[in-house]
């Protein structure tokens, strides 16, 4: 007797996100702080204290990075330069002990499209109280635009090594 074993992998699919109502539920307030060329130092959220270059945004878990960093570009004249880099993480407290875990969670390009600008804040699982660390780079004087002679960037987002880290 023989019998003939059939396998099937079936793909899983994640719910789609529900798009949040924006006239019906509520805001959260977004604790955003920007550097330039780095991110902060995760001691900077010790003990209570946060870094001074706090920027307060009123926002729902369905807000994009590209939401994120025009809100950014609003306030910082500096920002709005194409070619500019706005590096994404999530400062949130560690649950084993009591300090701080910055999370990279996404790159966007003032002026181009990317890969990352569509994930929302529920996709990289912020949690409400958690923090938003950005690390600016604006493209160096002369170039950096789109299409503009390179400079340094190379195209890309700007390397570690590159942020004097």
């Amino acid at each position: 007797m023989s019998s003939v074993v059939e396998s099937r992998v079936t793909e899983v699919e994640r719910p789609a996100d529900k798009p949040v109502d924006r006239e019906k539920c509520c805001p959260l307030l977004l604790r955003v702080f920007c550097n330039n060329g780095r991110h902060h130092r995760v001691d900077d959220f010790s003990r209570g204290l946060v870094p001074s270059n706090e920027l307060q945004i009123y926002t729902w878990m369905d807000a994009t990075l590209k939401e994120l960093s025009s809100l950014v570009k609003e306030v910082n004249p500096e920002a709005r330069k194409r070619g500019t880099y706005f590096d994404f993480a999530i400062v949130s407290p560690d649950t084993r002990r009591p300090v701080y875990r910055l999370r990279e969670i996404g790159v966007t390009c003032s002026g181009r499209k990317g890969p990352d600008d569509n994930f929302t804040l529920a996709q990289k699982n912020f949690i409400i109280g958690d923090y938003i660390d950005i690390a600016v780079s604006t493209p160096p004087r002369g170039g950096g635009g789109i299409g503009g002679g390179g400079g340094g960037m190379g195209g890309g987002p700007p390397r570690r090594e590159q942020w004097g880290r």
